[in-house]
Parts: C-alpha cells; structure tokens; sequence
C-alpha cells in the first residue's frame, strides 16, 4: 500500500457564506482548499497582521488544524447511515463559541436544553434516532438508546468533551463537521492516516491506544454487521500493528458467536472511510492500489479466509466488483 491515503476519494465541493456572497470549497488530494481565494496565502498573512479572515480561509486553516485531532474519530460519523444533524440553536452557539462571542463554561453549559441529532441506519434498514442534550452539567443525556457496542461504552459527544481543548477549538471542529457528510469522512480519514503506523503520529499511537481502538471498534462493527448480518455488538476489535492486514476470526464465547477483528489504524483511512468496507459480499481488509473511481483491494469472503483480490470501482452512490 504505497500510494496516498487519498487516492480512494474524489473531489468533494460545498458552498459557504462569505463575505457577500457564496464561495466554493474544495477538497482535493487531502487538502481542503478556498477554491474562490486565488492567493489565499497572501490574505492568511494579511489577516495574521491584523486584516479580516475570511470564512473560507478560516474554514481552510481550521481544517488544517484538526487533521490530525482525535477528537474527530470521537464525534465523527461512524457509517455510511450515522448523521449529524445539528440543530440551529447549536449552530448559532456554536458560531459565537468560534468568534469568541459566548462565554462556554463546563464544557458546552450554555447550550443547556439544545440538541444535536444523530440518526443512525442499522444494518437491516430500520432507522433510529438518538437526540444528545448538551446539559449544563457538562454531562452528556441521550434521549433515545439503541443497542450499545461493546466498545466504546461512552456516546461521541462525551468524548469529545472529555478530550480537552478550549470552547473554540471545539466549536471549530464542529463548524467543520456541518460542512456535510463528504467533509466528515475526508476528515475522519485524514486523522487516521496521522496515527496509522505511516502517519506523523505513528510513535505516539501507542499513548492514544485506547481512543483508537474505541474508534476502531465503532466503524468496524457496523461494516462486520452488514457482511455478516450479525448484531454489531458481538463484534470486538483491536489494532494490529504488523506489516500485513491482520486478521478477523469467528468464535464462541460462552456459546455466544463473536468476531474478532484485528485491524490496522490505516483500515480506517484507506478502507472505511472512502465507503470500501463491504463490496460484492466481502469486507475489504486492504487496498492495494486506488485511483479513483477504481481500486483493487483484498477482501475477505468469510471469517477466517484467506482475502481476495477484487477490482472495483465507484458508480452511484457507492463501490461495486468491476
């Protein structure tokens, strides 16, 4: 796996608010970019002097900022069918917290009684809605509870909360995050490939193994669950930090069926996050080489298995064999 993280993803667009009118953003080759800021360097020096900052600029150096924040794996989208929805209460906090307009305290105290949706699609089609209060108590109340994974056992947003950073820091991520689910994805695969055993971060993973596992954990349940039309809170998984793929096994503990997966960090950057994880009834394990909107990948047939290789490309809204 030699080629960037990247590869797998094309181009992703949105518009945004700026100045008096509306600009292009544009993610490309890792990097989202202030499409209508020609010489966006020059005016990122102008505003450091003291100049206006433009949301496009703001947006492009926040996104430079929280590439490598773990706190996105915390709070980001888990599958293809998990939303955010932020509510416009939240949106306007969340816009005085990033300008220094509010005054947040206990966390996210100010924005007692508002709510962020998360709707969540099951691997069997039914939708369900979980609704997080974001109490003044700093704690997190979900008015709603669907089947909990095993790992993690904490909602995204406490962990979030619990993760550190000023009100602003976080209020930025979350300006980032209601830029769509394309972004959120992009972003997520940014900050995975940073702790992958080929990012900046790779000596330092080891400190943060537990948030990665948890992150590990909740994107490759639901994908194990779809493959195998099991419960995705039978499935467990770790990270594994060898020179091949891993593993994923099949057992019963206590007469109850598990799967077991073992998994490197990068899964999440080249596999699940450009919507690779299951293709043709396999679940890919690696890429081996991406250009999009093709790859070939190896992919399991079945717990236990030796992997495959497939050729598949992107058509639609998602992956199929080629």
């Amino acid at each position: 796996m030699t080629s960037p993280w990247w590869t797998a993803f094309g181009p992703a667009e949105t518009r945004v608010s700026c100045g008096s009118g509306e600009h292009l953003m544009r993610w490309t080759d890792g990097h989202l970019r202030a499409a209508d800021h020609p010489d966006a360097e020059g005016e990122m020096v102008l505003a450091a002097l003291g100049g206006d900052a433009t949301p496009c600029l703001e947006l492009a150096s926040a996104w430079g900022k929280h590439s490598e924040d773990l706190a996105v794996l915390a709070i980001g989208p888990r599958s293809t069918g998990d939303k955010l929805a932020f509510s416009p209460e939240v949106l306007e906090q969340i816009e005085q917290a990033r300008t220094g307009g509010a005054n947040l305290v206990h966390g996210w105290g100010s924005m007692s009684g508002h709510t962020i949706r998360r709707r969540v699609r099951g691997h069997r089609g039914a939708a369900s809605g979980q609704f997080v209060s974001l109490a003044g108590s700093g704690r997190i109340h979900s008015s709603r509870r669907t089947a909990p994974l095993r790992r993690p056992r904490t909602r995204p947003f406490a962990m979030a909360l619990a993760h550190g950073g000023t009100d602003s820091k976080r209020a930025e991520l979350i300006w980032l995050l209601t830029l769509g689910a394309p972004f959120q994805f992009r972003l997520s695969a940014a900050v995975a490939h940073a702790w992958s055993a080929e990012g900046r971060h790779a000596s330092r993973a080891g400190q943060e193994s537990p948030a990665l596992t948890a992150a590990l954990t909740g994107r490759v349940a639901p994908a194990a669950a779809k493959w195998l039309g099991v419960d995705p809170g039978v499935v467990d998984a770790s990270i594994h930090d060898g020179g091949d793929w891993g593993a994923i096994e099949e057992t019963r503990v206590a007469g109850e069926r598990r799967v077991q997966a073992r998994l490197p960090v990068s899964w999440l950057a080249r596999v699940w996050a450009p919507g690779l994880a299951v293709v043709g009834g396999h679940l890919v394990v690696g890429v081996m080489n991406a250009a999009w909107p093709t790859a070939d990948v190896l992919a399991l047939p079945a717990p236990g298995k030796k992997p495959v290789e497939l050729s598949i490309r992107h058509e639609g809204p998602g992956w199929i064999t080629a």
